[in-house]
C-alpha cells in the first residue's frame, strides 16, 4: 500500500482506477489531518476519528489506515497544502458526490467535543473550493450531527 500512497498525486488521465481510487483516499485522508491539525495538534480522538473514518468509507483494514493517516500526518507537514488535495478530488469525485468529504471533516470537527471558530472557516473554505454549496455543507453538518446525538 505504501508504494500505492507514495506515486499518488501524478494527475494522469489514462491512470489505473485502482491509482485514482488511491489517489482520492490520500486526498481525503489529508484535509481530514489539515481539519484535525488546524488547532496546531491532533488529539488521540481526533486521530481515532481519523482511523475510523477512512475504514469505514474506504473499507481499509486497521494496518491500512494507519498507514494511510501516517502518511496524510507527513505529507501535511511539508506543506503540499489545501489546493493540491482539492484538486486530486475534484479530478476524480463527480461535483455532486463530494458532501461525503464534508460530512467526514464535521466528524473530525467534533471528535474532541467542541468546534473552534478556525475550524469551521476552514471548513467553508474547503467546501468553496470542492464546489459544495453552503445549504449542502449545512445539510452534512446536520446529518452528522444527527449521526452523533448532539445538538446544534
Amino acid at each position: 500500500m505504501l508504494d500505492r500512497i507514495l506515486a499518488l498525486f501524478d494527475d494522469r488521465s489514462d491512470e489505473a482506477p485502482a491509482r485514482r481510487r488511491d489517489a482520492l483516499h490520500m486526498a481525503a485522508a489529508a484535509l481530514l489531518v489539515e481539519v484535525a491539525r488546524s488547532d496546531d495538534t491532533i488529539d488521540e480522538a481526533e486521530r481515532a476519528r481519523i482511523l475510523t473514518l477512512v475504514r469505514q468509507r474506504f473499507g481499509l483494514d486497521a494496518g491500512d489506515a494507519r498507514a494511510l493517516l501516517r502518511h496524510a500526518e507527513a505529507t501535511t507537514q511539508e506543506g503540499a497544502g489545501l489546493f493540491d488535495y482539492v484538486q486530486t478530488i475534484i479530478a476524480r469525485c463527480p461535483p455532486d458526490e463530494r458532501v461525503w468529504i464534508i460530512e467526514m471533516l464535521w466528524e473530525v470537527v467534533y471528535a474532541d467535543g467542541r468546534v473552534a471558530d478556525l475550524e469551521s472557516n476552514l471548513l467553508r473554505r474547503i467546501g468553496g473550493l470542492l464546489h459544495v454549496s453552503d445549504q449542502e455543507r449545512g445539510a452534512a453538518r446536520k446529518r452528522v450531527l444527527d449521526r452523533l446525538g448532539l445538538a446544534e
